[in-house]
């Protein structure tokens, strides 16, 4: 089953996975939406909501895997997983949302009793990110200390934009000692080596916070989001930076506010329809890590792959495929399912040692 599947990316999966020689059963909460595209496809559909764990239950009765995306995960996931949990279904979601991972990960005991693989974040920019820090790791012997830095071009879908929107109150984070501490926003702009060029990057919490700890064992893990130059610059000078900062804490106050979060991410979500066809063929996506082992080795890499919802859409149907495939149970990384060479298996993906 794929839930979620009239939203932007999940159309996207749609396509791909029918394109693959799959049936999917297509679901979400909309009768209206699902039927056309159901109708377009070839393929059976679904409509239920969340809010009822029966009426869950019963939407995935007779499903041996669900691809689940229709975000902001922080909402929707919890449901999803009971639901896949409860009728013996593989869980699989293309979230990049560091809570939800946190609390997938909490359900290892329940998934293995269950014979169950619960899969987080098997898009972008989780399937390229898990797999590169993976393979830095496994450069030097096992590490303990992680950097990662991502620099995604494009515009993002309604969808993405309402889950950045749902956990800016929640703060900023990094690992330390085995554990996830919040840290300040705006601060520590610095330079990375993307390939074929240095960009300015800033500290964000992306879900290899969670992710790379249970792919490689690190205990500290710090992650960055690539920035343009000017904005780099401006946080980092004495003038400017304060006035960030203290415009950004304005902001994060007002959006712990219910009503003020839900309107946000309402006018978000419309007035960001994703990237088109041709965008997603051109675009590209850029990724650079670091590794330190406890002797003090250390190990670069970095990845160029696909724009990030081209990538999504031919990355999550292979995570499926992995998973039926593979007879696992658990809370999962996608590069201890698929492996942690599976991202250089995507078309225009190439990655070097440094």
């Amino acid at each position: 089953m794929l839930y979620g599947a009239t939203g932007y990316t999940g159309r996207l999966i749609a396509e791909e996975a029918v394109s693959r020689g799959h049936r999917p059963v297509l679901a979400g909460r909309s009768a209206e939406k699902l039927a056309p595209l159901a109708e377009r496809l070839g393929l059976q559909w679904r409509a239920f909501g969340l809010e009822d764990p029966a009426a869950v239950r019963a939407g995935l009765e007779g499903m041996s895997a669900v691809l689940h995306a229709a975000g902001p995960f922080t909402r929707t996931s919890r449901p999803m997983v009971d639901g896949c949990l409860s009728v013996g279904a593989h869980y699989l979601d293309i979230t990049g949302e560091v809570p939800v991972f946190v609390e997938i990960f909490s359900r290892d005991a329940e998934a293995r009793a269950a014979g169950v693989c619960l899969l987080p974040g098997v898009g972008f920019d989780v399937v390229p990110s898990d797999c590169l820090l993976a393979h830095v790791s496994a450069r030097v012997g096992g590490a303990r200390t992680l950097e990662l830095a991502l620099a995604a071009v494009g515009k993002p879908s309604g969808g993405t934009a309402r889950s950045a929107v749902e956990l800016l109150p929640r703060g900023n984070l990094e690992r330390r000692d085995g554990r996830l501490v919040q840290v300040p926003f705006l601060r520590d702009a610095r330079e990375i080596p993307f390939p074929g060029r240095t960009a300015w990057a800033l500290p964000s919490p992306l879900a290899d916070l969670e992710t790379a700890a249970h792919s490689t064992g690190a205990v500290d893990i710090r992650t960055w989001l690539a920035v343009a130059a000017r904005v780099g610059q401006a946080v980092n000078s004495p003038l400017t930076g304060p006035l960030l900062r203290a415009g950004l804490g304005l902001l994060r106050g007002a959006m712990r506010l219910e009503p003020v979060k839900r309107a946000v991410g309402a006018a978000v979500h419309g007035a960001n329809e994703g990237p088109d066809a041709r965008a997603r063929a051109q675009g590209k996506s850029f990724l650079w890590a670091r590794a330190e082992g406890a002797g003090g080795r250390t190990a670069e890499a970095t990845l160029v792959t696909l724009e990030g919802y081209e990538l999504t859409k031919l990355a999550s149907v292979r995570a499926v495929e992995a998973v039926l495939g593979a007879g696992v149970s658990g809370a999962r990384t996608p590069s201890q399912v698929m492996g942690v060479d599976a991202v250089l298996a995507l078309p225009g993906t190439e990655r070097a040692d440094r």
